[in-house]
């Protein structure tokens, strides 16, 4: 291969990957097959790093997410025990130990605070379904086990769910 066109398949990739985005905020309508799930229930795919709530028996809304890092991802059933609007954050006790300088509350609305503009608390644990301050890392494994959402796809889902309402995490 000759150096003009090295350099020049060089510049192509690198345009490309300079040019390709996170996440972007944009639930998707998407046809599905599950019917193992009532409509109105929160299906979260670690693997695919997908949110979906289940509209009916064919049709659910998709969302881009964030989730548990390599040794924090958990699988399971729970409910929504809370919506909060821009919510104040304190680390959890695993948190706090591998971040110690964070301080012991960070106040809703601050650039700093990784619950970004609402969150979903869940049932049984310290986990939450929330916004991020972060938008590039929706659609990774990022977390401490909570599931991440762009700021505009929590608001949209925050409308659409309530207290109470069913969510499973699937691997």
């Amino acid at each position: 291969m000759s150096m003009k066109i090295a350099l020049a398949l060089a510049a192509t990739i690198g345009a490309g990957v300079l040019m390709s985005t996170a996440a972007e905020a944009r639930p998707e309508m998407v046809g599905t097959h599950v019917a193992n799930y009532s409509p109105g229930t929160i299906l979260v795919k670690t693997s695919e790093r997908r949110l979906y709530l289940i509209l009916d028996d064919g049709h659910a809304v998709r969302y881009p997410v964030g989730v548990g890092k390599s040794g924090k991802q958990w699988a399971g059933t729970t409910r929504i025990d809370g919506k909060y609007r821009n919510p104040a954050w304190s680390p959890p006790a695993e948190v706090k130990r591998d971040k110690p300088q964070l301080p012991d509350v960070i106040p809703g609305g601050s650039p700093h605070n990784p619950m970004g503009v609402a969150a979903m608390t869940l049932a049984g644990g310290e986990y939450a379904i929330h916004g991020t301050n972060v938008p590039g890392s929706v659609g990774g494994f990022v977390s401490y086990g909570c599931i991440r959402m762009l700021n505009d796809d929590i608001t949209d889902l925050y409308s659409r769910v309530s207290v109470g309402t069913t969510v499973v995490v699937a691997r």
